[in-house]
């Protein structure tokens, strides 16, 4: 441990001598990563589905794309491909770059050639190394350089949540995670021994795994541990100052409060940015010093026309993230959420998508109850989400094998409460009483008539439409079904996984939460259309979304959310402002206008 201090007081020295270079390194790879190359590669997918009339990408349909749109196909493919070259080429110019200062000699012409040189000597057959490579590497690369393009490289949150329910797959998912953690840490040289010394990524990954043989992985970790611990000591301190900092001039000089938070948003957020190219340096000199080569403790001048294109660079960053920070703090941009009732329930007040709990929920004053409805066999509709009755009711049938009357008859329990199933019929007429506005989740099934679209919009539109009710559904053929039948109707696409840009006929999009980017919410909004996120449990991700702009927030806590909102729209006190900031900022790769 003594040794790994000293280390990192040697690293930290050398910070602090060229931090200029460093911050300059790692902001103008991070900016051209986020403001070029992400663009591009989105447009050039929602090009590619436009030519060939896909107006989106999900399990859903991909077969079809895969059989009948082979020229599609092979773009997306070869845009993988060049995905795979940026990220490989940005970890490429981070390592390189921090060994050309710390040698003496950075130069943007020199780093660029030596970057293209490691791209020529990959082949094809690396690509496909390299994808593994990078799977495997996402939670230590982040510890080294913020990769937006790896950051979206994540399983969506409702399949955790789906995962950690049984015992068997939460211990599947546990040894996958733990297999993961030892195959990165087994690989975690590779790259750099790739970058460094132009190994092939098969070789390096052998090199690799013998350089973390029988115990020798234990000092890579251990530096890992003592930068992340230093790392976050530092920032805590940052953010416990400011924010008391703020708390000060609210209260005792709250005429000048609002300008003092325009500052001191900007110090958390430029002290944020060189904490994290702190840490990526630090972490750098000290894990990889055997092939970064020596530190160099040489003060050597830097260019002027260098210093005064980065000058110019984080010059108009700060005057857009001031803009920013003004329109935050006075709630200019603030845009409250209407608030949703995922399946009618509130904090387990009753069974799902049942009358009772609808009208003890409807106390709570929701904007929207959402609940789902499902074809019965004798062509009605109930109100029911899963497929299969067994869960609540113990009766092992579907919808499909039931008629609406047997169906309303069977008693449902979950939560320590039951209440009967209820058609959708009965479910409508409380709600219009109640002056409820739902939000329909149209299910489907193989099972489901030819002509259940028409059908429902015939006797159920006009009701729908009177009320201001909407409409969503997972399966895009019921969109435009339901579009097509009646073009008034306010129906919303559900999206498990966020993939390319907003581009259907939808209203709207319900958009699990995980994935979900500012890119697309404002490209939503400039389409004059909604985008809900769902499900949203956590009070910290409510405000994430919040601060994202969404138009609402799907939710089985209705009483956290709306002490949520309450807490986010909190006028009276900057420093609460800028904590939330603090709160939802932070854990987002994302590059926030």
């Amino acid at each position: 441990m003594k040794k790994i201090c000293q280390e990192l007081q040697q690293a930290n020295r050398q910070f602090y001598r060229h931090w200029f270079l460093y911050l300059a390194l790692f902001i103008s790879v991070d900016l051209i990563i986020q403001l070029i190359w992400i663009p591009i590669f989105r447009l050039i997918t929602t090009l590619a589905l436009q030519a060939g009339e896909i107006p989106f990408v999900s399990y859903q349909n991909v077969v079809t794309i895969v059989t009948h749109h082979p020229i599609v196909v092979l773009v997306l493919l070869l845009e993988l491909v060049a995905i795979l070259l940026v990220v490989y080429g940005q970890f490429a110019v981070i390592l390189l770059g921090v060994k050309e200062i710390n040698m003496g000699r950075p130069g943007v012409r020199r780093l660029i050639k030596a970057s293209l040189a490691r791209l020529k000597d990959l082949r094809f057959s690396s690509l496909f190394v390299l994808f593994g490579y990078f799977v495997l590497v996402v939670p230590f690369a982040d510890l080294v350089f913020r990769t937006p393009l790896l950051a979206k490289v994540q399983i969506p949150q409702f399949i955790l949540d789906y995962l950690t329910r049984s015992a068997l797959l939460l211990t599947v998912l546990l040894a996958f995670y733990a297999m993961m953690i030892i195959l990165g840490v087994r690989f975690l040289y590779a790259l750099p021994l790739m970058v460094y010394r132009g190994q092939r990524p098969k070789a390096a990954l052998r090199t690799s795994w013998r350089k973390t043989w029988h115990g020798k992985w234990w000092p890579a970790i251990a530096r890992l541990i003592v930068v992340g611990l230093a790392g976050t000591i530092i920032v805590v301190i940052l953010y416990v100052v400011a924010v008391g900092a703020q708390f000060a001039i609210d209260r005792f000089f709250s005429g000048g409060a609002y300008y003092f938070g325009i500052f001191d948003m900007l110090v958390v957020q430029l002290g944020s940015e060189l904490f994290a190219t702190w840490v990526g340096t630090v972490t750098i000199n000290v894990l990889f010093k055997q092939l970064v080569g020596p530190v160099s403790g040489d003060h050597f001048a830097t260019s002027r026309g260098l210093k005064a294109v980065v000058i110019a660079a984080v010059g108009l960053i700060t005057i857009i993230t001031v803009v920013g920070n003004a329109l935050y703090l006075n709630g200019s941009e603030d845009r409250r959420p209407v608030t949703i009732s995922h399946r009618g329930v509130a904090d387990e007040n009753g069974v799902q998508n049942t009358i009772p709990t609808m009208e003890k929920t409807h106390r709570l004053h929701p904007d929207y109850i959402e609940m789902d409805i499902h074809e019965t066999k004798d062509r009605q509709f109930v109100v029911l989400h899963d497929e299969s009755l067994k869960k609540l009711t113990g009766v092992d049938k579907t919808p499909h094998q039931l008629t609406l009357r047997q169906l309303t008859k069977l008693t449902a329990q979950e939560n320590g409460h039951q209440a009967e199933i209820a058609s959708f019929n009965d479910y409508l007429k409380v709600a219009d009483h109640l002056h409820q506005k739902l939000l329909v989740e149209v299910k489907t099934t193989p099972q489901d008539s030819p002509g259940m679209l028409r059908r429902f919009v015939q006797q159920y539109g006009p009701t729908l439409l009177a009320h201001h009710d909407q409409l969503h559904s997972l399966n895009y053929s019921v969109v435009t079904g339901l579009k097509k039948y009646e073009p008034r109707l306010d129906v919303l696409y559900v999206q498990p996984y966020n993939f390319t840009y907003p581009n259907t006929v939808a209203n709207g999009y319900s958009m699990e939460y995980s994935t979900l980017t500012y890119d697309f919410i404002n490209l939503a909004h400039l389409q004059h259309k909604c985008v809900y996120a769902w499900t949203v449990n956590d009070e910290r991700v409510m405000k994430q979304m919040m601060y994202k702009n969404v138009d609402g927030i799907i939710t089985d806590n209705l009483v956290e959310l709306n002490r949520a909102i309450a807490s986010y729209e909190d006028q009276q006190s900057y420093a609460r402002r800028i904590l939330n900031y603090i709160m939802v900022v932070p854990t987002s790769t994302e590059f926030a206008p």
